[in-house]
C-alpha cells in the first residue's frame, strides 16, 4: 500500500458494482459517516500509483460501501480500481482520540517486548469481535498479541516503534 504522513486510508476497493462503474468498498475507518460526506479521495493503487477522484455517490451495502467515481463510468474502468485503498487528507480525516491511532501509522511499525527484544514488525491487525489483534511477522515466524492495554505498552509512532509486553507462551523462544 503507497501511503505518505499527510494521507489516512479510510477504505478499500473490493470490486466492481454493477454496469455504470461503481465500486463495492470495505471500510477501514470506525468513524461514523465518513463515507457519507466524501467529497474527493486519493485512489492509491496497490503498484503505487495514485490518483486524485471526485466522488460522484455513495451509498450503504450492508457492511460495505457502494461509491460512485467521477469518469469512472464502465464496469472494466471500475475493474482498474480492484485493490486500490481510498485515502483522505489527515486534516480531513480529524485527529484521533488519546492513546488511539490510525491503522495505517500502525503498519509495518519495529515490535519489541518490554526488554527491547525485537518480535518483528506489524504486518496486519485483525478486527476481530472480542478485541482487535496485532500480527507481528519476522520472517515465517508469526506473533498474535492482543490490541488492549494490558499488552500494548507504547506506541512511538514518530519512531516507528511499539513496545508490547508478553507473557509465557504468547512468544516462542
Amino acid at each position: 500500500m503507497t501511503t505518505s504522513p499527510e494521507m489516512v486510508t479510510i477504505g478499500k476497493i473490493d470490486r466492481p458494482f454493477g454496469v455504470h462503474g461503481a465500486v463495492k468498498v470495505r471500510s477501514l475507518s470506525d468513524r461514523p459517516g465518513r463515507f457519507e460526506q466524501l467529497g474527493a479521495v486519493r485512489v492509491a493503487a496497490q503498484g503505487g500509483q495514485t490518483v486524485d477522484r471526485t466522488v460522484r455517490h455513495v451509498r450503504r451495502a450492508g457492511p460495505s460501501y457502494i461509491v460512485e467515481f467521477e469518469g469512472v463510468t464502465t464496469p472494466e474502468a471500475a475493474g482498474m480500481l480492484r485493490g486500490a485503498f481510498l485515502q483522505v487528507p489527515r486534516v480531513v480525516a480529524s485527529a484521533p482520540e488519546l492513546n488511539a491511532w490510525y491503522e495505517c501509522d500502525l503498519l509495518g511499525m519495529t515490535v519489541a517486548d518490554e526488554t527491547g527484544h525485537e518480535l518483528g514488525c506489524l504486518d496486519t491487525i485483525w478486527d476481530l469481535p472480542a478485541h482487535p489483534v496485532l500480527v507481528v511477522k519476522q520472517g515465517d515466524r508469526e506473533v498474535l498479541i492482543p490490541a488492549v492495554k494490558e499488552f500494548v505498552r507504547s506506541v512511538d509512532v514518530a519512531q516507528g516503534r511499539m513496545t508490547v509486553r508478553t507473557i509465557e507462551g504468547l512468544v516462542e523462544a
